[in-house]
């Protein structure tokens, strides 16, 4: 078969009558089907009160959040954008400034750098992690650069031992992008609790997800935290008096009442996605597919989070099968298609391709997958089949040998971090 040919689907078979006809990507509906009468109740309690900014529930909110990941001080917002920009604005980040981050990101990333006049430099990635390489951003820091962000994408911790060796070796603050990380943790800390900074995301599909857009920001510093306070309410203090020229980024209070409801089942349903992503482990090793899917590994250094399940498809077929799974009624997402690098917008910086090869080919083979903590094992083997289908890919096992049914045979190891007498991801196994 020719590599740049797609492959044809399979032929209906016996194992097709047995996947289910949908598997979205997303299920919100399934959480607030069970949080419902607790979310609504919250609402109506805010509405009762009055009090729809920067009211009770966004102080109690914020508290919860530092005891949580481990900070002094946990500072909410109007998105996970603006924490980005409020983190750049309290380091005094200024026009002709350089920020060193990856260019295989969200935009917000570098749109923060930009709208203060800043130059986003973009670093390469490590192919096998999608993180930002620290020796990538060693290369690229200059007399000009004032500060690195490093990204935790797809709830997976960037390489913080060596970053904070290279941004304490140039005397450069960190700011980390922690949006699709909350509760990930390297060597014991919580993201957003290692940098100078931590930026996150409340958008709906996030591992903690409100009913609208919303953010914080996380440090250590209490300098920076008294500036972000300031900052996020147009820097006025006391009222109508300004002290510095800030920005309008509060969090409604009714999103803070929603997120409460939903934030003392986040490490349980993080344990969830840890355990779907498991279970796509042993599904994918149940087929031949060597060589044209390669699936995320976990991550040994710390707590993987699991905001997104993204395989690697080689050979060009990546949009192919996209196309397949998209007929057969699963869905997926391209994170990211054109690098930041690549994008219109930053045209005049003077970015090609061929500058970050890691980061382009990313763009061209990977595909996210459906890893919501409510997914279902069948439809999880509906993914992971149709995905076979695709590539005509047999069993390696029989369907009795996978359960172990046959004397002597002896189920396949699971990752790691399920094999440990203790329950997933359970709180008191991380500082989170």
């Amino acid at each position: 078969m020719s590599r740049k040919t797609p492959p044809t689907a399979a032929p209906a078979s016996e194992e097709t009558a047995t996947f289910v006809p949908q598997v979205g990507l997303l299920a919100l509906d399934r959480q607030y089907a069970v949080l419902r009468d607790e979310i609504r109740a919250a609402i109506e309690r805010v509405c009762d009160s009055g009090k729809f900014i920067l009211g009770p529930d966004v102080t109690e909110l914020e508290q919860e959040l530092a005891r949580l990941l481990g900070v002094p001080h946990a500072i909410s917002c109007a998105s996970g954008s603006d924490a980005l920009l409020l983190a750049l604005m309290a380091l005094d980040i200024k026009p002709g400034d350089e920020v060193i981050l990856p260019s295989y990101t969200f935009f917000a990333t570098a749109s923060a750098v930009t709208r203060l006049g800043a130059v986003p430099i973009f670093a390469d990635i490590d192919p096998e992690t999608y993180l930002v390489s620290p020796a990538d951003v060693k290369r690229k820091i200059s007399r000009r650069t004032r500060a690195i962000v490093p990204v935790h994408l797809f709830g997976r911790t960037a390489d913080m031992d060596s970053l904070v060796a290279v941004a304490g070796q140039a005397g450069l603050p960190i700011v980390e992008d922690a949006a699709q990380s909350i509760l990930s943790t390297w060597r014991g800390r919580c993201t957003g609790a290692i940098g100078d900074v931590g930026c996150f995301s409340f958008y709906p599909t996030k591992n903690l997800g409100g009913v609208g857009d919303g953010g914080f920001l996380t440090t250590t510093r209490d300098d920076l935290a008294a500036k972000l306070r300031l900052l996020r309410v147009h820097g006025m203090e006391p009222r109508y008096y300004h002290q510095v020229v800030g920005i309008n980024s509060r969090l409604d209070s009714i999103q803070a009442a929603v997120l409460r409801v939903k934030l003392p089942h986040l490490d349980a349903w993080t344990t969830c996605r840890q355990a779907n992503a498991a279970r796509y482990a042993a599904m994918f090793g149940d087929y031949d597919l060597d060589g044209r899917v390669t699936v995320p590994g976990d991550e040994p250094r710390g707590r993987h989070v699991w905001n997104q399940f993204v395989i690697r498809i080689a050979g060009g077929h990546r949009d192919a099968l996209r196309a397949h799974l998209g007929k057969c009624g699963v869905g997926t997402e391209i994170y990211y298609p054109v690098p930041l690098h690549l994008q219109k917008c930053f045209a005049h910086l003077g970015w090609g391709v061929g500058d970050l090869p890691e980061t382009e080919r990313a763009a061209r083979e990977t595909l996210a997958l459906p890893i919501y903590p409510e997914l279902r094992p069948e439809e999880q083997a509906t993914v992971v089949g149709r995905i076979a289908e695709f590539f005509h890919a047999p069993h390696l096992r029989r369907h009795e040998e996978r359960s172990g049914a046959h004397a002597g045979h002896e189920a396949a190891a699971p990752p790691h971090f399920l094999r440990a007498s203790r329950a997933v991801g359970r709180a008191d196994d991380v500082r989170c």
